[in-house]
């Protein structure tokens, strides 16, 4: 199927939904790991998911993308 859609989305814009899309899949990641060792009783891999310094990266990475987003969504409505 041939759509006359015009793919004019910039560099930066699909970086950020890349990014976004990465970013979504790793956090299901982490929820299965945990629901799957809560099941199973591994409590080392609960206490790695629930450290403070993982979820002071995952914050860190989640307003990267947000900005990304914001100047992306800036030069789409500038150009």
């Amino acid at each position: 199927m041939n759509f006359n859609f015009n793919n004019d989305h910039n560099l930066l814009f699909k970086w950020a939904c890349r990014g976004l899309k990465y970013f979504l899949l790793t956090l299901l990641g982490f929820a299965i790991a945990f629901v799957i060792s809560q099941i199973f009783g591994a409590v080392s891999i609960v206490g790695i998911l629930l450290s403070p310094t993982l979820w002071i990266w995952i914050v860190r990475i989640a307003v990267s993308l947000l900005c990304m987003f914001a100047i992306a969504i800036m030069l789409e409505s500038w150009g």
